[in-house]
């Protein structure tokens, strides 16, 4: 032996059959330079128009700006533009988000929306998986993260020959069309779930739902709610755990608690299957908060929900969907809530003193039976997207050196 420590080789651990060479050592720079477009001013945008102009927080969604024909064909002319497949990447916000230009007539953002226009010893398809394993270094900024020019041509990369960059990406390209279309599968399905929900329960001074299962013919009933739920005033007494605290975002225990105090525990509400929390936070679609149903289990949670609990045994995947709807509970909450500190309390006996249409227990079974079903069926879609993107995470790490 002469003492001299083993060259490490620049090779993947996982590759393809047929290719043996090393992989260069390279920056961004040595292979090309960032692109740009021109600067677009506020007053040269309008709300509609010709041409898609793409800034920071609609890049990879739906533009929100407009150029028009004459000052987009001028600037493509004069100024850097990229080529079909090129692939943009956010310079601020979200750093290191990619899109690969499909070459329609649209314009981005200068210097938040960059490019890297290259040699031919790098192919924009491979390129776009280079990114994806970057983890971009030299950020500066406070407020809003840059990734300046700099930043992306000191970047080095291991780059392989252009067969072995081809058969690469011809690889990832397949698996990211399989994320794409279970990805498709699962909002389809979710969508489906959202315009059931809402053709299954009757709309607002309604007595039955526009879709129904065959056999049910009858009215649904009008009650009061008050007959059927009362004030939940439980206690903990110490009896439960803190790794039975439940989220009420997510209806899921928190086996480390929600960091209160042992010692606080007593003063927590018990939460049984069947029983409702209010969660006031305000969205989009929740606009005045939301019931969830506690379909988990015994546990506790905050004292500073409200919470309720039912007079008799109800099908629980029924009122799961039913009272968690937006379009079915918001008159109620309208009625029955008012602002707080940090977000909307609900006023108990108010609460209790409003109506719901509520179908016959047989119904009820059969509606939440099928929407239990579909929330499996989501459930697995969503499991095998999420195995997809872990296994390309995984082979990322294996294929790229």
């Amino acid at each position: 032996m002469n003492g001299k420590k083993k060259e490490e080789r620049r090779v993947p651990k996982l590759r393809f059959p047929g290719f043996t060479e090393d992989w260069e050592q390279r920056k961004l720079g040595e292979l090309g330079n960032v692109g740009m477009c021109k600067r677009i001013f506020k007053e040269q945008t309008f709300d509609e128009g010709d041409v898609p102009f793409f800034k920071i927080g609609t890049f990879g969604g739906e533009a929100d700006a407009f150029i028009s024909r004459e000052l987009f064909e001028e600037y493509k002319k004069k100024y850097p533009y990229p080529e079909k497949g090129a692939i943009l990447i956010s310079a601020s916000g979200t750093i290191g988000r990619t899109v690969e230009f499909t070459g329609r007539d649209e314009y981005f953002q200068d210097s938040n929306i960059v490019w890297l226009k290259h040699d031919s010893r790098l192919l924009d398809s491979f390129l776009k998986y280079v990114y994806e394993c970057i983890k971009w270094n030299g950020i500066e900024g406070s407020t809003i993260k840059r990734l300046y020019n700099n930043n992306i041509l000191k970047t080095e990369i291991r780059l392989p020959e252009i067969n072995e960059q081809k058969q690469i990406s011809t690889f990832f390209k397949f698996i990211d069309n399989l994320i794409t279309l279970h990805q498709r599968k699962l909002e389809d399905l979710k969508e489906m779930k959202k315009g059931l929900l809402q053709k299954m329960f009757p709309k607002n001074n309604e007595k039955v739902p526009e879709l129904r299962f065959p056999g049910f013919t009858e009215d649904w009933e009008q009650r009061k709610l008050g007959k059927l739920y009362q004030r939940n005033t439980e206690r903990n007494e110490n009896l439960i755990g803190y790794d039975k605290t439940i989220s009420v975002a997510t209806m899921s225990y928190k086996d480390d608690g929600n960091g209160a105090s042992e010692s606080s525990l007593s003063t927590y509400k018990v939460l049984r299957v069947g029983d409702i929390a209010f969660e006031g936070h305000t969205n989009k679609q929740f606009h005045f908060g939301r019931f969830v149903v506690n379909d988990i289990g015994t546990g506790i949670m905050s004292p500073r929900f409200s919470t309720l609990r039912p007079l008799n045994e109800m099908p629980v995947n029924f009122w799961k969907q039913y009272i968690h709807s937006e379009s079915v509970m918001r008159r109620i909450l309208v009625n029955s809530t008012k602002a707080g500190t940090m977000m909307n309390e609900l006023v108990i006996p108010e609460f209790l003193n409003q109506t719901i249409m509520v179908p016959s227990e047989n119904e009820q079974a059969v509606i939440g039976q099928y929407f239990t079903n579909l929330d499996h069926l989501i459930t697995l879609h969503q499991r095998k997207l999420n195995h997809l993107k872990e296994l390309k995470k995984g082979l990322l790490q294996q294929m790229f050196v």
